[in-house]
């Protein structure tokens, strides 16, 4: 918290309380952080691609084709667009 204090006005009266405004700041924080839950759901490969994994293997899975489930378990790369926003939120992974 800063004080500043502050000159008093030629025209104002005498007052028990000084003229004195307190500023609140937030504090920054101390350097850049990752965003955990990004970690978790994404990996960046060595070339700088980002691999994600594919929806829809969570359960429902005895109404879908074995084949169809093995496909589900191999990781994907994400698309070029969304790849930006991704690698902002891992600043230590690129």
């Amino acid at each position: 918290m800063l004080k500043i204090a502050l000159a008093w006005p030629a025209s104002a009266a005498y007052s028990a309380r000084p003229f004195v405004i307190e500023l609140k700041f937030m504090r920054r924080p101390k350097g850049i952080k990752t965003k955990k839950s990004v970690t978790k759901r994404f990996k960046i490969t060595g070339t700088g691609k980002v691999l994600r994994r594919h929806a829809g293997k969570r359960h429902l899975l005895q109404g879908k084709s074995s084949k169809h489930r093995r496909r589900l378990g191999k990781a994907a790369v994400v698309d070029a667009t969304d790849t930006y926003r991704i690698t902002q939120n891992l600043p230590f992974s690129h």
